[in-house]
């Protein structure tokens, strides 16, 4: 099932030893090589330290939040060795500038959809220039439209604005 970015964000993680709230989500940590979301920033609620949840931890995604097997998956930042570099790149989608193979601006990025099953980014949608959006309104683009993904923007394929399939003549089945 698709997801919007705020609704994945500020929702209880809940211990399935405790039966109840263990931390709150903060903000996603995301893999800018294959746009997936590999955890989330959590707030612990006993000491209140920022702790990481990894989706491969999650066992469950309820409307109230996520549901992991105890306390103990909840790690430090600095423990997770392979994620190191990911976590130091702090990588947001949200206001990404999007252009086009032929440095077309398109416009940033305002929301993204992601697959809660898989933690990977589907769809990110496109808001445009005021007098873009009012033609044409919010972009959306799939995941297979996205050709690099740099610091500083999107790069996307070219974007069919007002072109209809020529229509071809079928001959009927014999």
């Amino acid at each position: 099932m698709l997801q919007l970015s705020d609704s994945l964000l500020h929702k209880q993680v809940m211990s399935l030893r405790t039966g109840g709230p263990i931390a709150t989500i903060l903000q996603p940590i995301i893999n800018p090589n294959n746009l997936k979301i590999e955890g989330f920033y959590c707030e612990d609620r006993f000491d209140k330290s920022q702790l990481v949840l990894l989706t491969q931890d999650i066992r469950d995604t309820l409307s109230q939040g996520y549901v992991v097997n105890d306390h103990e998956v909840l790690v430090r930042p600095e423990e997770l060795v392979r994620l190191q570099k990911t976590i130091r790149l702090n990588f947001q989608l949200h206001g990404k500038h999007v252009v086009t193979v032929n440095k077309q601006k398109v416009g940033k990025v305002t929301d993204y959809a992601t697959e809660t099953s898989t933690f990977y980014i589907q769809k990110i949608y496109v808001g445009q220039s005021i007098l873009k959006s009012l033609s044409a309104g919010q972009l959306s683009i799939d995941r297979n439209q996205i050709v690099e993904i740099t610091n500083k923007k999107i790069i996307i394929q070219e974007i069919l604005k007002g072109h209809k399939a020529p229509l071809t003549a079928t001959s009927p089945a014999a």
